[in-house]
């Protein structure tokens, strides 16, 4: 299995969140300011910079939405 594979197949919970107009409004800016591939790839990159904001952990990377998460991966 390739990796992009692998780090979907691990995604296995679903996280709903309800947003209103303007919050789904300012995502998907954001989203195209930034080129991301997908809302949820961008949702994703947004809670992982709040993470490491907060000191949690570091990287950051251009790629396709399954390389975008939120826990830094085990090597």
């Amino acid at each position: 299995m390739d990796d992009m594979q692998d780090d979907q197949a691990k995604r296995s919970d679903r996280l709903q969140i309800m947003l209103t107009p303007e919050e789904i409004q300012a995502l998907d800016d954001w989203r195209f300011e930034a080129r991301m591939p997908s809302r949820s790839a961008a949702v994703r990159e947004l809670l992982r910079r709040g993470l490491e904001a907060e000191g949690y952990f570091s990287r950051a990377e251009g790629a396709p939405s399954g390389s975008f998460g939120v826990l830094k991966p085990k090597d």
